[in-house]
């Protein structure tokens, strides 16, 4: 579990608790179901009519791709790359086929499937890139979702403080002195708005795009890695080509391991 995110959301309301208590704030000031209504509400209900209902009521699957932490494997996935390309050079490409029930990355048992039915390497790569691209399509999604939610957010805060100002302008004829609090509830909205997209929305946008870039990371790895097996490289070479995406810090611990096998 990725803890970064709930303990982010969490600490960021508790932040701005605080900082409303010790300013000598009245926390029920603070507090409007009107204006809690109109930004999560609103703001929802403008992302049905952009979105597929599936999509608005499968959102909570988006946020759990932000709080569970993906196990890639990138260590287990090039220490397979580099077994099957020493196998490749002593027995034979068709050799690979015996240990395919093995490998429990899909992706990769097909990228290897391929090479063992001599599939010529343009193809492959066309194929497997394919793949990788409707990969980054169904992350695309999510992260336009949160991203157009954003911005929309901030919106809905805006016009619920303008109905509140119509409202209190309105009013403003039968008791002048109501013109401090009804600002002070038209401005709750806006500030409703801006932390609803900001603390939450934007932040798990962001987060979702970089489980993106990780999971794209680790398929570009495994096409490298069967181009260069069909292609016969030797091991340590495809071991070095391999451990290039990868930080410096992991490289060496997984140089290390390859020595000690």
């Amino acid at each position: 579990m990725d803890l970064g995110t709930i303990i982010g959301i969490i600490s960021g309301f508790l932040l701005i608790l605080m900082s409303i208590l010790t300013s000598g704030g009245f926390l029920g000031a603070y507090i409007d179901l009107a204006s809690f209504i109109m930004v999560i509400g609103g703001s929802f209900a403008a992302m049905l009519v952009s979105n597929p209902l599936s999509r608005m009521l499968g959102v909570m699957r988006y946020v759990n791709l932000t709080i569970r932490t993906p196990d890639l494997k990138e260590e287990k996935i090039i220490s397979d790359l580099v077994a099957f390309s020493e196998r490749a050079r002593r027995e034979g490409l068709l050799a690979l086929e015996d240990n395919l029930d093995e490998v429990e990355d899909e992706f990769m048992r097909k990228g290897i499937q391929l090479v063992v039915d001599g599939t010529d390497p343009d193809i492959i790569k066309s194929i497997l890139y394919n793949d990788l691209n409707q990969l980054q399509e169904r992350h695309d999604t999510g992260i336009k979702l949160f991203d157009d939610w954003g911005k929309i957010a901030p919106a809905f805060g805006m016009i619920g403080t303008l109905a509140g100002l119509i409202a209190m302008l309105q009013a403003l004829g039968d008791d002048p002195d109501a013109i401090g609090s009804g600002m002070s509830l038209a401005l709750i909205t806006t500030m409703y708005g801006s932390i609803f997209a900001n603390l939450i929305l934007v932040p798990l946008k962001n987060k979702l795009e970089d489980r993106n870039r990780d999971e794209t990371r680790v398929k570009e790895i495994v096409v490298e890695g069967i181009l260069s097996i069909q292609s016969g490289d030797n091991p340590r070479i495809l071991l070095e080509k391999l451990v290039s995406f990868l930080p410096p810090k992991q490289r060496e611990a997984i140089r290390q391991e390859s020595v000690r096998d």
